[in-house]
């Protein structure tokens, strides 16, 4: 969600329409939460959990996609035109090749542009290199020479807005605030004020590693955009198989019957509950 207006230039959204798109998806998120909020006792918070990291492992899977599509999908690159270093034929790359294929892959190449098959040096007025672009010479700039984004004719950028704003609405109906509801119910009272410290350090501390690696980690000299993407989902899944065969439902427990779910034989605190 911080990133969510880069995000959007990655799916070749310009910067106004990315950050007046990334306000527009946060909104999932507060219905998402608003919804939690009115079925928690009526669904339980297992059910809802498993909701929630079900649909969030599916968009986070469709959002790998919808990149991938974005590269794949946009105009090839027949020809690169760049200096001696060979600024704009290849990048460094982990998962995949480097070698500049595609639009998507020209403009991610810092001072690199695309027009008609041709990856060159410029920037955003125009190719450095006299004659590089014929296209751009008989063509307005806006449709002939390409720095920022790649066209999008096939329309991928809004699945990836789509996928996004299902991410957000199904993280706010339970990841986003049922942990917390959770964290506060399941730890014997003895323990709970150190255990609700030690997993809010966690959120917290998990939180910021995420938000600091996520703009390397999905560069294309890293995992990419969409293996980025994908490893996320993966992270969730393994949330979903944790939470389905650890967490019980506490819908309508009492903090000493919630206790007792979680206690084992060998424990040896005695059961709190007077009665």
């Amino acid at each position: 969600m911080y990133y969510a207006a880069s995000i959007f230039e990655m799916s070749n959204f310009d910067e106004t329409a990315s950050i007046w798109l990334s306000g527009f998806t946060a909104l999932a998120q507060v219905f998402g939460v608003a919804l939690s909020i009115t079925f928690i006792e009526k669904f339980g918070r297992r059910t809802l959990l498993l909701i929630s990291l079900s649909a969030v492992t599916l968009s986070l899977i469709g959002l790998g996609a919808s990149f991938y599509m974005a590269r794949t999908w946009s105009p090839s690159v027949t020809q690169t035109l760049d200096t001696d270093t060979k600024q704009c034929t290849t990048q460094p790359a982990t998962v995949w090749s480097g070698k500049t294929t595609y639009c998507y892959d020209c403009i991610d190449i810092t001072g690199c542009g695309f027009c008609g098959g041709i990856c060159t040096v410029g920037n955003s007025t125009g190719p450095f290199m006299d004659g590089a672009c014929p296209m751009q010479q008989q063509q307005s700039s806006s449709s002939g020479w390409e720095y920022d984004v790649c066209p999008d004719a096939n329309g991928v950028g809004w699945i990836s807005v789509l996928f996004m704003f299902l991410y957000l609405f199904f993280f706010g109906l339970g990841m986003g605030g049922l942990p917390w509801t959770i964290n506060s119910e399941i730890y014997p009272l003895q323990h709970r004020s150190i255990a609700v410290s030690i997993s809010t350090a966690t959120n917290w501390l998990s939180n910021i590693f995420v938000s600091a690696t996520f703009l390397t980690i999905s560069s294309p000299a890293v995992l990419t955009i969409y293996g980025a993407f994908w490893l996320y989902g993966l992270i969730a899944f393994a949330g979903f198989i944790f939470v389905w065969r650890s967490l019980p439902e506490t819908k309508g427990l009492s903090l000493e019957e919630i206790e007792d779910l979680f206690r084992r034989d060998t424990d040896s605190h005695p059961n709190p509950n007077p009665n």
